[in-house]
């Protein structure tokens, strides 16, 4: 019997539209996508982005999960993968569990200090180390917790939960990473955080972004109250991170007027914070992160053209975290071939992989931008071709 990933997202989204008896003409006109595009994803020529895929679920009356086309790696990478965060699983399963008579191995200061290294290390895109890492790290917290509570003990517990959330996201679990919302939540309570608990909120909308634009934006709302009455420059870079969360959110429901007001608010947070804060929860909340923000927003709404412009424009620092600049390369690369620049288009492919090998590999964005690749270059280069075996087409 076939399973979920035995067809494509295309091949999926053909026979539900069937099912609904409508033809391709008929369900273009009610998402916000061509018909050429629907023609091109479901003959397989295209690969069907989350937020078409999102689209074309709301268009049908049913479940993006129904859609949602095979992981964007192979099935070895995929066991390896899972075997690698299979003991962060275990970490976050048994976060309640009595400690026993174990006392805690290091001091609480030692473990702090470990548990920023390891948001240090994904910020750097080593995400096999900070995963490796994470489990002995949050197990110590665990049980420093439990056995002697402090507010730093708690804080650098969520921090835990909040680094295992974003490995999940980067590597392709998601199911993961809700679970880990859901402990960095239980923690930032128990520290009476509300900037670690504004943060969660955050995190959470941009993963009900997709699907759920009501539910998104109603998460960010709740983040933005646990921090209205904060003055601090914690607090105020807190603030503009939801406010560039609610522009994605707003971006993703093709909502332009509140994408330019979200970024509009985020800006002026940005001038107050002063400077990049790369020390504040490492959000490194600037202008630089809101000018990316607007980039990012343009291609969600499909302005390329727009989103080419703000790219070219954009002059990364050179403190810029290896993630942010890595994600900056895999969006200039998108842009670009959307607007027929194919050849810089796999060169800024090719400079993602060189800058951050681990997190180019399993974006979502590279797999698109390879895909169109392929099927609009005249000829297939060495270079593409190496680079879509690579990520496993």
């Amino acid at each position: 019997m076939p399973t979920p990933d035995d067809s494509s997202t295309g091949d999926r989204i053909k026979e539900h539209r069937r099912r609904a008896r409508l033809s391709q003409r008929e369900l273009s006109e009610r998402i916000p996508y061509s018909y050429s595009l629907l023609n091109q994803v479901e003959c397989g020529a295209r690969v069907a982005s989350a937020a078409f895929t999102a689209a074309v679920a709301a268009a049908l009356g049913i479940d993006t999960a129904l859609l949602a086309g095979p992981r964007h790696v192979t099935d070895t990478q995929h066991g390896r993968l899972a075997a690698l965060v299979r003991p962060i699983r275990e970490s976050l399963a048994l976060y309640d569990l009595a400690p026993g008579d174990r006392t805690p191995a290091r001091p609480v200061a030692e473990l702090v200090l470990d548990a920023d290294r390891l948001c240090q290390e994904v910020r750097a895109t080593h995400l096999r180390k900070a995963a490796r890492a994470l489990p002995g790290v949050m197990g110590d917290l665990t049980l420093a917790a439990a056995t002697a509570p402090t507010t730093e003990t708690w804080r650098a517990l969520a921090s835990t939960y909040r680094t295992a959330h974003d490995i999940a996201v980067k590597l392709g679990f998601p199911d993961l990473a809700v679970v880990a919302l859901d402990r960095m939540g239980w923690a930032a309570g128990r520290a009476s955080d509300p900037c670690l608990a504004a943060i969660r909120q955050y995190r959470r909308a941009l993963g009900h972004a997709e699907a759920e634009q009501g539910l998104g934006r109603r998460l960010v709302e709740a983040g933005q109250a646990l921090v209205a009455d904060q003055t601090s420059r914690e607090g105020l870079a807190v603030a503009g991170q939801l406010h560039l969360g609610a522009s994605a959110v707003a971006a993703r429901a093709g909502d332009s007027g509140a994408v330019e007001q979200h970024i509009a608010a985020a800006r002026e947070l940005a001038d107050r914070v002063g400077g990049e804060a790369p020390e504040v929860h490492w959000l490194s909340f600037g202008q630089m992160n809101v000018t990316l923000h607007e980039m990012g927003a343009a291609i969600t709404m499909r302005r390329y053209d727009d989103a080419l412009r703000q790219a070219r424009a954009v002059k990364l620092l050179p403190a810029t975290l290896t993630s942010r600049r890595s994600r900056y390369l895999v969006d200039r690369a998108l842009v670009e071939m959307e607007t027929g620049h194919l050849d810089a288009s796999l060169q800024h492919l090719v400079a993602a992989r060189r800058t951050a090998p681990e997190q180019t590999r399993y974006h979502p964005r590279t797999r698109e931008t390879v895909t169109g690749l392929l099927h609009t270059s005249r000829r297939t280069s060495e270079s593409l071709v190496g680079m879509a075996t690579w990520i496993g087409l």
